[in-house]
């Protein structure tokens, strides 16, 4: 990989940085009024069902294999329903710059699970040094003193770590839709997931009872159709791109991402450890993804 090519997956891979950097804003418009276990369960509904429109108008044939819909399942339990629930149930006692830095983390269990156990890709020291300096550069920038609240609220963090987990997982396993439109295991996946999670939200929030605000709807609006939809189909366009490691390197631009919105638009500065940090996870990145 090079050349235009290169060029193009980091355009991708800055753009799902952003898009699911900003579902954390979206999600927390959307959970004012919409219980957060309906709202998960709407934004995979709506977004599975957008790419299946998507798919019939651009005759992208989906799948009829039972196996394969058995992996589908697998892909929707690692890469949504499980995380989503972990996360959303966590972040209500978890501080937030402690859960940014534990939900970062996929790159680091990315790497091991790689170089441990599938070795489906070469595992570089380059690589590496991008996984760990890319942490520490995380770390920088949400603040060590985050840590001051590590091990107080144990159960909560350790769910954001089993979703981090999962998102790892979900990386690892994506490569096995390599024979794939990227569309078609984004579309199934979600489809899926919104078939277990739509029962259980039926029981749960009885959602026709709920009187949503209009922020709200279009908060979940934009989740389902930007930062799920046309997300997931960066995501496993960049799998079979840049491979299960170079993809999860989104985690830590993420963070930057926030960052640099919250300057532009709010007038916030950084601290000098700050920007130390994002100067590690530039570095991190590059190391990453950028081709040998």
């Amino acid at each position: 990989m090079g050349g235009p090519t290169a060029v193009l997956d980091s355009i991708l891979l800055l753009t799902l940085s952003t898009l699911w950097g900003a579902s954390y804003t979206l999600i927390k418009i959307g959970v004012d009024t919409i219980p957060p276990l309906t709202l998960i369960a709407a934004r995979t509904l709506i977004a599975g069902s957008a790419l299946l429109l998507w798919m019939r108008v651009r005759h992208i044939p989906m799948p009829c294999d039972l196996a394969v819909w058995r992996r589908f399942f697998v892909q929707a339990l690692l890469n949504s329903v499980v995380p989503f629930m972990l996360i959303a149930w966590a972040e209500r006692s978890v501080d937030a710059g402690l859960a940014t830095i534990l939900n970062a983390a996929s790159p680091v269990f990315v790497f091991l699970g790689t170089w441990g156990v599938t070795r489906h890709e070469p595992i570089t020291l380059r690589k590496l040094f991008g996984v760990i300096v890319g942490l520490v550069g995380i770390c920088l920038i949400v603040g060590v003193t985050a840590f001051e609240g590590l091990g107080h609220q144990l159960v909560p963090q350790l769910a954001i770590v089993v979703a981090t987990v999962c998102y790892a997982g979900a990386a690892i396993y994506g490569r096995s839709f390599n024979g794939l439109s990227p569309v078609a295991p984004a579309a199934g996946s979600l489809i899926v997931g919104a078939v277990v999670l739509t029962p259980v939200s039926l029981v749960v929030d009885r959602p026709w009872t709920l009187n949503p605000s209009m922020p709200s709807i279009m908060a979940l609006a934009a989740l389902a159709l930007f930062s799920t939809a046309m997300a997931f189909v960066i995501y496993f366009r960049l799998v079979r791109t840049l491979g299960s490691v170079g993809t999860t390197a989104q985690a830590y631009l993420r963070v930057p991402i926030g960052v640099a919105t919250s300057i532009v638009f709010l007038g916030e500065s950084l601290s000098a450890s700050a920007w130390l940090g994002l100067a590690c996870v530039i570095a991190g990145v590059a190391a990453m993804t950028v081709p040998q």
